[in-house]
């Protein structure tokens, strides 16, 4: 562990922010875990800890090692239990308004020393960090998608960012195994800046009727090697999350280029928003699952 961080708070318990407090747990920090109502802060801790038994199973993970890890994640009933956390993530929705509102309240209540940090996958961090009290204490950590799995770490500084919040977010990232890539803060960072475009051309092709939801995903997993295909990875980051980015790409970059496809906002319009609403491009009513189109 780091010097100066003991006690992590994690502002969200849906699939990023169970994810990071599963790391942070297994790495031996105190793991403080809010979201808005109790019944999502046990759902997230749940989640947890049927991920480590996984992992125990997989034999990837020792079954003490599992209960010591859960020991260190307490939920915590409301923001001002996060006092004493040293390093506090929001892990919230993908939606700048949010972020703001409860940066606003956390604030008041953290140790001035206390370091904030945001998981956003693509919101510019030096905007955020201006509505803190603390923009020089204040960094981009973006885990990936899920988080016990993939290895990488995007850090990213905002204009303000001290060196020394830097060097200590660097030192933190590092004791959770993970690999750091260090991003400038433009508008979706490294990995979304060209992720996310090519999804949303996968979406253009399948709207210009060039290829169907089968043949688009099929050409990229066996053509260009692709795990899985762009369609059914933007069913697995949520079609939502997948607008909201190309959305801060299109504003924030001003280029054509970036402009959402019509059929994915039409999609999010019909709330079919991937997995986990079970439907997007494919019907995951179904087993195995069947292209919508």
């Amino acid at each position: 562990m780091t010097a100066t961080i003991r006690t992590v708070g994690i502002v969200g318990a849906g699939q990023m922010g169970s994810g990071i407090a599963h790391v942070a747990a297994l790495a031996g920090y105190r793991v403080e875990l809010y979201d808005i109502s109790p019944e999502r802060i046990e759902a997230g801790i749940a989640t947890v800890s049927g991920n480590m038994a996984r992992q125990v199973s997989s034999g990837k993970l020792e079954e003490r090692a599992r209960q010591e890890a859960l020991g260190r994640i307490a939920p915590a009933r409301a923001l001002n239990d996060l006092a004493d956390a040293d390093l506090v993530i929001e892990a919230a929705t993908e939606d700048e308004t949010i972020k703001r509102k409860i940066f606003a309240q956390l604030c008041p209540i953290l140790n001035p020393e206390a370091l904030l940090a945001t998981n956003t996958s693509s919101i510019s961090i030096t905007r955020l960090a201006a509505q803190t009290d603390r923009p020089e204490r204040f960094i981009g950590i973006h885990f990936m998608n899920p988080v016990p799995v993939m290895k990488l770490v995007e850090l990213i500084r905002g204009i303000a960012t001290e060196d020394k919040t830097f060097e200590t977010a660097r030192a933190f990232v590092q004791s959770l195994d993970k690999t750091i890539t260090v991003a400038e803060d433009f508008p979706a960072f490294i990995v979304n800046r060209i992720l996310l475009p090519m999804i949303n051309e996968a979406i253009y092709t399948l709207y210009e009727g060039v290829g169907s939801v089968e043949a688009i995903d099929t050409a990229m997993r066996l053509g260009a090697n692709h795990p899985m295909g762009p369609l059914q990875l933007a069913d697995f980051i949520g079609l939502d999350t997948c607008l909201s980015i190309m959305q801060v790409l299109y504003e924030g970059l001003a280029d054509s280029k970036y402009r959402p496809c019509p059929l994915l906002v039409k999609y999010v319009e019909a709330g079919w928003l991937g997995r986990k609403t079970g439907r997007g491009f494919y019907d995951y009513r179904e087993d195995p699952p069947v292209p919508t189109r």
